[in-house]
């Protein structure tokens, strides 16, 4: 790829306060307390989306709900909703600083439910901490871990011997207690910084782990890691777990599943509806497990996003019968891979307005196995996506 289509590397989230603007309008990420909406605030939002924005919400890969489309000069009158909704942070500062991805399957008064609490209580006040943009905390201590693949610099874990504290990349963690992991945690990011591992803004716990070993005391052993099945649509012991399709909803689908209870966000774009079993069918919602839709993921694509290349959501669909049970295609409009950033066994990254290059068993700005494939090729040809791989 030329260095002309190199793409824009932000190198922060969008927040409420601090949106990104995008293709098709500015992107405001709703960092919900606990990854939880009230019934009330899903329908808020909803209706916050409709009237300011494009209509179309997103789920991000750490569990937050994104409004897509929304005009500038609505960005006021959208915040003054979120914050009657309650969903808005004191300042820009704190709202970054609240980067915590909570396992969706939390019982009220559990480890994990505290835990997050006492974590976000903490981040809001540590207005000294100057974090990376994209610097965040897992807190993932139920009975089995579900947040081993979703991007975190520090996460509170549950082991054999009691609750851990692990610096991303490290094998090793500190033993804690419920009530002293967030006091722990904020320690281990003030280590961080002290290390080096923000140079000029920028850096990622796992890369000062490559470079180091974690503090003295971070000695116990970590469970070993394993590779997770993908969550997939379906009852819970918590509630219904329904999929989005591409991870986005219109904003009517968000208010109609607020009729049938609290919301819990996931990291894996699919929502928990708390205290049922099954739905009716909805507009972007994928209710069977089976759904070949889920064995591929895409990038907004253009022209909602300005740094890709191509339209990628439309491609997807066509070739979603064509993955293999088990694997997983992902469709990326430029090398950046935002909405898949960890290797996938097929990826079509965009180089042209229909062009893509194949990579197996990497990212997006891997080396490719095949180049400059047509759209019309592949959906002519679907088993392209597999010859040779």
């Amino acid at each position: 790829m030329s260095a002309a289509a190199t793409p824009k590397v932000y190198g922060w989230c969008p927040g409420a306060l601090r949106p990104m603007m995008s293709g098709d309008g500015l992107v405001v990420r709703v960092r919900a307390p606990l990854g939880q909406l009230s019934p009330a605030q899903a329908r808020g939002l909803a209706t916050l989306s409709q009237a300011h924005g494009s209509g179309l919400v997103d789920i991000s890969a750490r569990a937050n709900l994104q409004l897509r489309g929304i005009r500038e000069e609505a960005h006021a009158a959208l915040i003054a909703g979120l914050r009657d909704l309650d969903l808005l942070d004191e300042d820009a500062g704190a709202e970054a600083r609240r980067n915590i991805t909570l396992t969706p399957f939390w019982q009220a008064g559990d480890d994990g439910h505290q835990i997050a609490l006492d974590l976000a209580a903490a981040l809001t006040e540590a207005t000294d901490l100057k974090l990376p943009g994209k610097f965040g905390f897992a807190v993932d201590c139920g009975a089995a871990p579900v947040l081993t693949d979703t991007a975190a610099d520090i996460r509170i874990e549950r082991g054999p011997d009691g609750l851990l504290l692990r610096a991303d990349g490290a094998d090793t963690g500190l033993p804690v207690t419920a009530e002293a992991a967030a006091g722990e945690a904020l320690a281990l990011a003030r280590w961080f910084l002290d290390q080096g591992g923000a140079t000029e803004g920028r850096g990622r716990m796992h890369q000062l782990m490559a470079r180091r070993a974690p503090p003295a005391a971070h000695a116990a052993p970590a469970p070993g890691a394993t590779r997770l099945a993908p969550q997939r649509p379906g009852a819970t012991p918590f509630g219904l777990l329904v999929a989005l399709e591409f991870g986005q909803m219109p904003a009517r689908t968000l208010a109609k599943l607020a009729d049938h209870g609290a919301l819990r966000l996931t990291p894996w774009r699919l929502l928990l509806v708390e205290g049922i079993d099954s739905l009716p069918p909805l507009p972007g919602l994928i209710l069977d497990a089976t759904d070949p839709r889920l064995r591929v993921s895409a990038c907004t694509g253009a022209p909602g996003c300005p740094q890709a290349r191509a339209v990628t959501r439309d491609l997807a669909r066509d070739l979603a019968a064509a993955v293999p049970a088990g694997q997983h295609l992902h469709i990326s409009g430029c090398t950046k891979g935002c909405a898949h950033p960890r290797p996938a066994d097929l990826v079509l990254t965009a180089t042209g307005a229909d062009t893509f290059d194949l990579i197996c068993n990497g990212t997006a700005a891997d080396h490719p196995l095949n180049t400059s494939l047509s759209a019309a090729a592949l959906r002519a040809t679907p088993d392209l996506l597999t010859e040779g791989s």
